[in-house]
């Protein structure tokens, strides 16, 4: 678990969600390198998709320990990951958004 963020404020998920997604899109030309994005992006698949696993899995163990800033911490790490996995595979928030839309009618 890494260090959990102080100072949390409420945000527009939306907003922010939009505002990652295109910083994520960004990181297709930067050096694997240099940028853990890139790496994830460009490298091997298996090493985004078992973090996507690993994230998954950590927010199941803080729920299990009923500590609400662990599982937003966790939540906020699969969220990422998953907004990486969604750019690399080519689907887009506007898609993921229409999917859940039509899942609310």
């Amino acid at each position: 678990m890494g260090v959990r963020t102080a100072n949390v404020q409420d945000g527009d998920i939306g907003e922010t969600l939009t505002s990652l997604a295109a910083t994520i899109h960004g990181r297709w030309d930067h050096d694997p390198e240099r940028s853990y994005t890139a790496r994830l992006l460009q490298g091997e698949e298996d090493e985004l998709l078992k973090k996507v696993v690993e994230e998954a899995g950590e927010v199941v163990m803080a729920c299990k320990d009923d500590d609400h800033d662990h599982i937003r911490y966790e939540a906020g790490d699969l969220v990422y990951h998953l907004l990486v996995t969604m750019e690399r595979y080519g689907v887009s928030v506007a898609e993921l958004a229409g999917e859940l839309n039509a899942r609310m009618r």
